[in-house]
């Protein structure tokens, strides 16, 4: 049974750092591209980033480029999202994904992941 574990959210003030992480189980994780997603209350989940099977090509949503960083550690089956200069905009619960399929290799859609974590609450305050 796969599961996907987040953690790491919290409160911070604008401006501060969070570093998410995603544990995976009961899959070959190392196979796939993962991806993190995040939904605010009223809104749709949307794409953040997105990482490679390698960990060698990242895609992130315009967004929070310049500011998030994701990674992995396929020795650990865990995906990591840091979080820079956060702003209230980013306040959202956070979903780490596992792709579909290991020929998808940026997936940037909800449709594109079959496995989804129970997410983790980031409150970012002004």
């Amino acid at each position: 049974q796969v599961q996907l574990v987040e953690s790491g959210g919290g409160l911070v003030q604008a401006g501060g750092s969070l570093r998410l992480s995603c544990a995976a189980s009961g899959h070959t994780f190392s196979n796939y591209a993962m991806g993190w997603f995040r939904q605010a209350p009223g809104k749709e989940r949307e794409f953040v980033a997105t990482i490679n099977p390698f960990g060698s090509y990242t895609n992130y949503a315009d967004s929070v480029k310049g500011r998030f960083t994701i990674s992995r550690d396929n020795a650990k089956n865990t995906v990591y999202l840091q979080m820079n200069s956060l702003k209230p905009e980013d306040t959202a619960v956070y979903y780490c994904a596992v792709a579909r399929s290991w020929t998808i290799v940026v997936p940037t859609t909800t449709t594109q992941y079959n496995y989804w974590g129970q997410g983790t609450q980031v409150t970012v305050s002004s």
